[in-house]
Parts: C-alpha cells; sequence; structure tokens
C-alpha cells in the first residue's frame, strides 16, 4: 500500500533529494525496519533535521512498565470490565495495560480530552493498532491528520510520532501493541499486493492522512517517548515536528472500519481464522492474529450449532473484546466493553445452556460485534488494573446454578442485513 504524499514543487532533477521550496532546503529521513527489509517511508523536513533536540532528555513524569499481582501466576480465565474503568485524562495519560506478554501488550484508555498544546507521543517499541469503542476525533502525526470514530481500527507504525485531538467530549479505545508489525494478513494478497477476490477485507478500504502545509515554526516541543518495557523518556525538539513538505512509502497510520470486514459465511460453523482482519510477527510461529466477529449469518445446516465448541489452542492464548453483550457463547455473563482472556492452556467453552439456545439462530444474522486476539507461543499474564476491574466469579461462571442477566437493547445491526 504505497503512497506518495507531496507539498510543494519536484525540483526538474529527477535525482535530486529535496523538493524546490522558496528559501527552505529540505532534510531527509528514513522511516522504516534496520536494512529496509520491511516496509518504510521516506519524509521530507522543511528545515531542521528530526534529530534536532535543544534540551538534553529527562526521564518522563509518568511509565507505562506493566506490574503484575500476584494472583497472575495461577492459571485461570478472566473477564475484565473494561467498561467500569473511569474516564479521565489524556488518551496517554488514562492508558492502562490490562493484559501483557513479551511481544503483545493490550491496554484500554478512556480519556476525557485532548492532549496538551504542542506535546505529542512515540511509541518507540511496539507498533500499535487502536480500536475505537466510543468517540471521534483526529490522531495528528507527521504524515498528516487521520480522523477516526466509533467502531474503526487505527493503525500506528512504531516510531511514529503523534498526538490525539477528541472532537467529542470523550473516547473509549482498546489498544493493542505488538514488537512486531501489524498488517493484513499476507494470505489475503496477491503477489501484487492486492487482496485476492476472496478476502473478507480489501486494502483499498483504508482511510489515509490528509497532509496539511507544513509547520515551519521555533520553540520547544516535547515528545514522549516509550522504550524499554513500558518506561518514557521526554526529548525536546527545537521545531515543530510536523514540519514535513511531504513524504512517500509503505509505512504510514492509516484507518480501517471494522464493517470493512466483509464477514464470511457459510453452512456450518465459521472457524476464527474466518474471521481474521489483521496479524503480527510470522503466524503461526510468531505474533498474533487480530480477528473481527462483525454481524454474519450464521451457519444454516440443520444440524449446525451455531455457538463454539469447547476448545482450547495450547500454542495461543485467547483474547477477546465485546463491543455488545449480543455475543451467544457469553449471553448473560458479558456486557458492553467485556474483554475475556482465556490461556491456551485451559479449554473454554460457552457457558450454561447457550449452546442449546443458539440453534434458535441458524440461518439469522447475529447481531454481535468483537474483536479477538490469538497470540502464537507467547503466554499473556492479566496485569494489576486489570486484575482490579475484573469479575472474581468468572472462573465458575460455567456451572449451571449460576444466574445470568439477559442483556436489554438490540444491538448493533449489519447495514446489509
Amino acid at each position: 500500500m504505497a503512497m506518495i504524499v507531496r507539498k510543494g514543487t519536484l525540483p526538474a532533477t529527477p535525482h535530486t533529494e529535496f523538493y524546490a521550496i522558496p528559501n527552505v532546503l529540505a532534510r531527509e529521513e528514513i522511516h522504516g525496519s534496520y536494512g529496509f527489509s520491511g516496509a518504510w517511508s521516506r519524509k521530507l523536513h522543511v528545515r531542521f533535521y528530526p534529530t534536532e533536540q535543544v534540551k538534553p532528555p529527562r526521564k518522563g513524569e509518568f511509565d507505562l512498565v506493566p506490574e503484575f499481582p500476584v494472583e497472575a501466576d495461577v492459571l485461570q480465565p478472566y473477564h475484565i470490565f473494561t467498561g467500569r474503568i473511569p474516564f479521565e485524562g489524556d488518551a496517554l495519560s488514562s492508558r492502562k495495560p490490562i493484559v501483557h506478554g513479551p511481544r503483545t501488550s493490550i491496554s484500554v484508555s478512556k480519556p476525557m480530552k485532548s492532549m496538551p498544546n504542542d506535546t505529542f507521543f512515540r511509541n518507540g517499541e511496539r507498533h500499535e493498532v487502536y480500536f475505537v469503542q466510543d468517540g471521534d476525533g483526529v490522531v495528528r502525526s507527521e504524515y498528516g491528520d487521520l480522523k477516526f470514530r466509533k467502531d474503526v481500527y487505527v493503525a500506528i507504525p512504531k516510531g511514529t510520532t503523534y498526538r490525539i485531538d477528541l472532537t467529542s467530549t470523550k473516547a473509549w479505545f482498546l489498544l493493542v501493541e505488538s514488537i512486531y508489525p501489524i498488517t493484513f494478513a499476507p494470505h489475503y494478497l496477491n503477489k501484487e499486493g492486492q487482496a485476492t477476490l476472496m478476502s473478507p477485507v480489501v486494502e483499498t478500504e483504508i482511510e489515509t492522512p490528509e497532509l496539511p502545509p507544513f509547520k515551519d515554526a521555533r520553540g520547544e516541543f516535547p515528545i514522549d517517548v516509550k522504550h524499554s518495557g513500558g518506561k518514557i523518556t521526554r526529548i525536546t525538539l527545537g521545531h515543530h515536528p510536523f514540519d514535513l513538505a511531504g513524504w512517500e512509502g509503505a509505512l504510514y497510520p492509516f484507518v480501517f472500519d471494522i464493517k470493512s470486514h466483509h464477514g464470511i459465511a457459510r453452512e456450518i460453523h465459521t472457524a476464527p481464522p474466518m474471521h481474521q482482519t489483521f496479524q503480527s510477527g510470522n503466524v503461526p510461529n510468531s505474533g498474533f492474529s487480530l480477528c473481527s466477529f462483525v454481524p454474519v449469518m450464521a451457519g444454516w445446516h440443520p444440524r449446525e450449532v451455531p455457538a463454539p465448541y469447547a476448545h482450547f489452542n495450547v500454542d495461543s492464548d485467547e483474547l477477546m473484546f465485546f463491543c455488545n453483550a449480543f455475543y451467544g457463547a457469553r449471553e448473560g455473563v458479558i456486557e458492553e466493553g467485556s474483554f475475556t482472556f482465556h490461556p491456551g492452556s485451559t479449554p473454554h467453552s460457552p457457558q450454561g445452556n447457550a449452546a442449546q439456545r443458539s440453534l434458535a439462530a441458524r440461518g439469522k444474522v447475529q447481531a454481535r460485534l468483537a474483536v479477538m486476539l490469538d497470540t502464537y507461543f507467547e503466554s499473556m499474564r492479566i496485569t494489576t488494573q486489570g486484575f482490579a476491574y475484573r469479575d472474581p466469579e468468572y472462573v465458575l461462571s460455567w456451572s449451571e446454578n449460576v444466574q445470568r442477566a439477559q442483556p436489554a437493547g438490540e444491538g448493533w445491526e449489519s447495514p446489509s442485513a
């Protein structure tokens, strides 16, 4: 998905390395993996190199290092009520890691305001994907402005300098981080980089940044950089970081609407690989698959059981965020924003008689909406902040003696249903 975004006029000489902007000599920067074996982008700064700091780096005023309770060493499934986590601060200060692993981390952020003026963030150790459960606003980066809204993914490559401005009174994000790039699954794409005709996602449906005029401003512009397992260092540039005249390449932030994942229906049960939207790492040997459970017709075979069977994958931990409570296998157990964590070394299944009740859903469009992540050869641990909002009765919720509330309302309906 290479892009070319340019402001100003290109010089006549094709080999020239800078733009012909009056009285301004552009500085070139390459953003990408070592040796450029993966995606990279070339950025053109209008006046100053992005290395020009005007203050010595210092320890940040906060950190994002996860902490773990002693109970994290006990093997059990977890249900975390992220809807009960309070709204506070901005997108950065309200970020709370709820589960964490050596290569993958999942957090919840529920900001009530934009980041402070002329302050920025850069994740220097992990690539990020935000899922927007609620709210709208703009991710502003050196690549331009990227608007977001409810029910979209916002993919931000590692090393991107950005800030999040809200246009709503509050927002609610699920944040997935990985040491590996997060991309569409390679098996969805042909050798030309285009989605195959059988793919549930189409690369042309992404939304890309809009590059505004460059900011040629001097001053002090702090950037909080995440590194070394969640530590924060504040660096201070002497010029505005969004001073790009243009950029080109295949590494850049983008938005993808979860409803642009076109669910695949078939006569019998559709297993999670059919719901995959993104992946990270060398699946199935490392990294994770990120799946979108969108409204889709349940299997219509006369002997189909729409609810999933009891299962576990000894190589994968399963982590699932429920955008609404209309998920048959967990009906009466979950609420909006519920997050379940099922370790790979123990099985899980529908609660109670959910499988029996699901027979009525054959051939019908389900109102569910959920985001699921399966790790590969990576064990996750619940953090202290995740543990604080857990359902302490979840491990016993498969008992037939447990009373279950029924969800209220209609749920999210597919526009094509």
